[in-house]
């Protein structure tokens, strides 16, 4: 594990337990089982959907993509603002943003209608 994912146990001290766990060339960011960030090139993106984007846009903090096919794709995450690496109160604040887009994001998951066959 990278010197800077571990780094964010620190960050994130004062929001809770985060837990790294390697994805595609990088790290997921989880806390209580849902992934709320991502790192990729030892760069931080939190997870935002339409309720909280507008905290990064007004920042002009920049999206995360990547390329398929020579096509670019944009995720719901975005560049972490720099003051909190050095303030627990603005990374905790941050964190739990994310972490709540990141409970709306998660589908509920169907449950299976039980067949009542009679034979």
């Amino acid at each position: 594990m990278s010197e800077y994912v571990e780094y964010l146990k620190e960050v994130f001290v004062q929001f809770g337990h985060v837990e790294p766990r390697r994805m595609f060339g990088g790290y997921g960011i989880f806390h209580k089982g849902l992934m709320f960030a991502l790192v990729a090139d030892d760069v931080l993106y939190l997870k935002a959907d339409e309720t909280i984007s507008s905290y990064f846009v007004q920042r002009e903090l920049e999206q995360f993509s990547y390329e398929k096919n020579g096509k670019p794709f944009k995720m719901s995450y975005y560049m972490a603002p720099e003051d909190i690496f050095d303030d627990p109160d603005e990374a905790k604040v941050w964190a739990v943003r994310s972490y709540e887009a990141a409970v709306r994001a998660k589908k509920p998951v169907k449950k299976k209608k039980k067949s009542h066959t009679t034979k």
